[in-house]
């Protein structure tokens, strides 16, 4: 059964300090790139048995998927993101019309409480409920290790959720694997090519060992098991590809270096080994996860 999901605002949603992407490109993530994580939700899911009893905390939530997963397994979930476009996309995505999900012999569907929030961990704190019971699983499943910063900068954001979270909770990270086990390294590297001028902090970068360890204990974690997961990515056409690269946001200091056209046209050509004689695009890849607890 398909739960149908409300959502829950005990206090208004404060507008976040960072700059949301453009709608469109929000919606081609949700529509094009998103998808090509689900092995990587899924096994981490299946990995800590994720079901009626887990009250989970997304941070960088995104368009919503991965907190669906989770909702439809039984899962209470509350998400944050900074980006508002993706939040938006979030709230359609799990706050259906709630005539769409009935129940068993055509009544109510199981109702389920649902947060999504602009910001972050602190935002997940004001608009917590003090009646209901704290987190007990809290996950970061947007990979990191393409740039300095996006490792540096969930530092303090994991400190922050844990807070929120019973002691002994799993902390879930993601990150990208072995440069050599993942065939999109190589149109990465067009967004390091172009950023050189800038900051190396924001320039693009193979992800590094340990690096998920690395975070964790930096933020007070204590690992507790990882895994490795084939996440594929697989496109319709050139042009889908390049528009779900751009989505994830590892070109935009590319874009901001020289112009969405030049970074446009570097891609296509990167995506060349790519293309099956059909027209799709495939790319091999594997991630990443570690299970981290709060102590």
């Amino acid at each position: 059964m398909t739960p149908m999901l409300v959502q829950h605002h005990p206090h208004p949603a404060p507008a976040s300090p960072a700059p949301s992407r453009a709608p469109s490109r929000a919606r081609d993530w949700a529509e094009i790139q998103e998808r090509m994580l689900v092995p990587l939700y899924e096994a981490v899911y299946e990995h800590l048995e994720v079901g009626t009893g887990t009250r989970l905390l997304g941070l960088g939530c995104g368009s919503g998927l991965a907190l669906l997963m989770a909702a439809t397994r039984g899962a209470q979930v509350t998400g944050v993101d900074t980006d508002h476009a993706r939040v938006d996309l979030a709230r359609q995505r799990l706050l259906p019309d709630p005539g769409a999900h009935p129940g068993p012999g055509g009544g109510p569907g199981m109702r389920l409480e649902t947060a999504l929030l602009y910001g972050g961990p602190d935002e997940a704190a004001q608009a917590a409920d003090p009646a209901r019971p704290a987190y007990n699983l809290v996950t970061a499943l947007q990979p990191i290790g393409c740039t300095a910063d996006d490792a540096e900068g969930l530092v303090p954001t994991l400190r922050a959720a844990a807070r929120l979270a019973e002691r002994g909770s799993a902390v879930v990270l993601a990150g990208w694997g072995p440069p050599e086990r993942c065939a999109t390294t190589g149109v990465l590297r067009v967004a390091g090519r172009l950023t050189e001028r800038l900051r190396p902090q924001d320039a693009w970068r193979p992800a590094l060992r340990d690096e998920l360890e690395d975070v964790a204990a930096r933020a007070g974690l204590r690992p507790d098991g990882s895994g490795r997961v084939s996440c594929p990515f697989g496109y319709a056409d050139t042009d889908s590809a390049v528009r779900g690269l751009l989505s994830t946001g590892h070109f935009d200091a590319a874009v901001r270096a020289c112009d969405l056209a030049t970074v446009e046209k570097e891609i296509t050509e990167a995506l060349h080994p790519h293309v099956r004689p059909d027209g799709t695009v495939w790319m091999s890849n594997v991630f990443r996860y570690l299970v981290a607890r709060i102590p």
